[in-house]
């Protein structure tokens, strides 16, 4: 279990069929959304997580040391994570941001 981050961002997909493999790559730990948080100080790591009973939904966990830290870096990386987030559209029917969270009883 990750053990140092502070903050924790819960985003929900509906993947498109057929576009599984692409959105895996994309969202993955080590795929291109995580490679670029990994430029931010502050981030711990990004989790790719499939419903077991529904095979078009996924959820992304992305860890953050703290909420100023991913704030900062988004605001700084503003342009560039709009970009990725267009790019990555055309693979999801629907996205929702379920949550953002702060770690208890630390």
């Amino acid at each position: 279990m990750r053990t140092e981050w502070g903050y924790l961002i819960i985003w929900e997909f509906r993947v498109r069929i057929g576009m599984e493999k692409r959105f895996d790559a994309a969202y993955r730990s080590g795929g291109e959304w995580a490679r670029f948080f990994k430029r931010g100080k502050g981030y711990v790591g990004t989790e790719l997580n499939r419903d077991v009973r529904d095979p078009q939904r996924f959820v992304t966990l992305d860890f953050w040391t703290s909420r100023e830290a991913y704030e900062k870096f988004r605001e700084q990386h503003l342009a560039e994570y709009k970009t990725i987030d267009g790019m990555c559209e055309a693979m999801t029917e629907k996205d929702s941001e379920i949550g953002r969270f702060e770690r208890a009883g630390s």
